[in-house]
């Protein structure tokens, strides 16, 4: 679904990490570790097309691509399910709906409540529910398990585990030791390439 080959992106005419090569399959997930300041972000962006890269090549055959980075593009002035809504009309109406994304994030009791009111986790908890609105075969995720405690991480683990049963395909950047229980796990540990 995914092949990348001698990746790279310069900045200051140092790459910031070493040149990437991987394949990721449906039904896999890639687990993208590294130190602070390793271009684990760098190189979630590069996927998603927001950074262009300086070198490399990158060849995307999913039919759909999600992403989920630091920024959860959560609109404030709105409630949690007025989030929802406007993402499930925008992509025409999908087959889950925002009530049922809710119930499977554990937000339903907040519902209502306003976006700007909610907690990190929470916060959190609703970007993820936008991935169940939105069709995508493969997800790019940035920290999926960052402000989330152990229910939340279950969720997550849940999330990913059920994506790729159903053939889908993740990559997930994360600078945590916890690795979700999914068959199919591949691991990419991204080195600096600016020198000391």
């Amino acid at each position: 679904m995914l092949t990348v080959s001698q990746l790279s992106l310069e900045r200051y005419f140092q790459p910031v990490f070493q040149p990437v090569d991987f394949t990721l399959p449906s039904g896999e997930l890639l687990v993208v570790t590294g130190d602070n300041g390793s271009g684990k972000t760098t190189l979630i962006r590069l996927l998603a097309g927001i950074l262009s890269a300086s070198s490399g090549k990158i060849s995307n055959l999913a039919q759909s691509t999600a992403y989920l980075g630091h920024a959860l593009a959560i609109k404030e002035d709105l409630s949690v399910l007025e989030n929802l809504r406007f993402v499930w009309n925008y992509h025409g109406k999908p087959a889950i709906r925002p009530e049922q994304a809710l119930d499977e994030v554990g937000l339903h009791r907040v519902a209502e409540q306003t976006a700007r009111t909610l907690s990190a986790g929470q916060r959190k908890r609703c970007a993820l529910a936008r991935l169940l609105l939105v069709p995508s075969q493969l997800w790019l995720l940035d920290e999926p398990y960052a402000n989330l405690d152990d229910q939340g991480i279950a969720l997550v683990d849940g999330l990913l585990k059920r994506h790729c049963e159903d053939g889908g395909a993740c990559v997930a950047a994360t600078h945590g030791h916890h690795r979700p229980e999914i068959l199919h796990l591949q691991e990419l540990q991204l080195t600096s390439g600016y020198s000391a």
